[in-house]
């Protein structure tokens, strides 16, 4: 007897290829978030620009001023109109902007690109995180969103490993020249990105109070009654999350090497950083699958802290080197799980514009991150002000969780 053709095949081979891409994508924008911290100390070096320590911090703000713009503009757009084009015009526009960074021949201009490029990578986290759970099985999307974002962590240390191997000899903007390669995927994706959803992403959503679903407008219904608190309390998670990744990724390096460690074992701590952030998301993506998430965010903004302030101390290399993975895994691996959560927590009709507008939010704690460490390092010449600095943020995270109503069970 001839077997009857799988139904459900189409869609399963439409959700790996998703992700596969997303894993790309994402990869190009951790490559990105770190950039600018792995080049920091060939930058304060660079003596025709005349950069100091502060403008580290605030290169880092100038990029993350465009961030909030992209991310609301890529969350209502990809509700109305879809993913798929707006990826694909996220990344080239990102790519073209890279390219600006490393050719720009002053200060002034590559501030500009910075910011630049800073509304292309705002938009590009929501939408892809929406695509993939869009895709996933429902039993695994937090799994899914997990490995996706793993990319970004895989992106940090692809840029510490090429700065552990060309910096100092090599000029510095030769690390953010290779952001033009992503202008190859551009039409990659629009050929193999699925052009409609699959059935189960515009299926009525079970779980919501029928009083929600009267509202029309997007951002309205993630204000109703029934989502108020937790929209709001995923908006400060989320920044205080990015407050945590961009003083990291923007400080880390010099803040090493003002602790005593040559530019190398810095780049070294940065691939740990990131190794632990890739490691531990999907290790908790399973368990906030299980329905975790709460706890398990909570518990990784505590170990942020603690590995933070573990820093400050004097310990064997190979302590230092697995405190600077949980300060990732509590840092960037926290704000992976804070996305996962809110892709799962709201409707499929609201999950672009949910994620546009609580990671939009946060954005700001992009800003505010390099910002925030730059005047803490001014007030106190103490490198261990900055680390204790870095615990706060992260206690206060822990605590933004216990907001979050549970979600009502489909």
């Amino acid at each position: 007897m001839e077997r009857p053709p799988d139904a459900a095949a189409p869609g399963r081979r439409h959700g790996v290829t998703v992700l596969v891409l997303a894993v790309l994508v994402l990869f190009i924008d951790g490559y990105d978030l770190f950039v600018l911290g792995t080049a920091g100390p060939a930058l304060v070096a660079y003596e025709s620009w005349d950069v100091s320590t502060a403008t580290i911090g605030t290169l880092g703000s100038i990029t993350a001023l465009g961030m909030p713009v992209g991310t609301f503009l890529a969350g209502r757009v990809s509700d109305a109109l879809g993913r798929r084009v707006p990826i694909a015009a996220a990344l080239g526009w990102m790519s073209a902007c890279m390219l600006l960074s490393a050719l720009a021949p002053s200060l002034f201009l590559f501030a500009a690109s910075r910011f630049l490029t800073g509304l292309g990578l705002g938009a590009l986290i929501p939408l892809v995180i929406a695509l993939v759970v869009d895709w996933a099985p429902p039993h695994r999307r937090s799994l899914h969103a997990g490995i996706a974002l793993s990319g970004i962590g895989l992106g940090g240390v692809a840029v510490a490993c090429a700065g552990r191997v060309a910096l100092p000899e090599t000029h510095f903007q030769w690390l953010f020249a290779a952001g033009v390669l992503p202008l190859i995927l551009v039409p990659l994706y629009a050929k193999l990105l699925p052009k409609t959803p699959p059935p189960h992403a515009t299926a009525p959503d079970l779980a919501t109070p029928p009083e929600a679903l009267e509202v029309t407008d997007a951002r309205a219904a993630l204000f109703a009654p029934a989502r108020r608190r937790a929209t709001l309390a995923f908006c400060l998670a989320s920044f205080l999350g990015l407050v945590l990744i961009y003083g990291a990724s923007s400080w880390l390096p010099t803040l090493l090497i003002r602790a005593g460690y040559d530019l190398g074992s810095a780049l070294e701590f940065t691939i740990a950083f990131n190794a632990g952030a890739i490691g531990g998301t999907l290790l908790l993506s399973l368990a906030a699958d299980r329905g975790h998430q709460r706890s398990g965010i909570a518990l990784l903004f505590l170990g942020a802290a603690v590995a933070m302030l573990a820093l400050t101390t004097h310990q064997p290399r190979w302590l230092l080197l697995s405190l600077c993975a949980l300060a990732g895994l509590g840092t960037l691996g926290t704000q992976n799980l804070i996305n996962a959560y809110v892709a799962r927590y709201y409707p499929p009709r609201l999950r672009g514009t949910a994620l546009g507008f609580t990671l939009g939010t946060g954005r700001f704690g992009s800003v505010a991150g390099p910002s925030y460490l730059t005047l803490v390092t001014a007030l106190f010449t103490t490198p261990d002000a900055a680390f204790y600095a870095f615990a706060l943020p992260a206690l206060l995270g822990a605590t933004t969780m216990a907001l979050i109503p549970p979600r009502a069970r489909t």
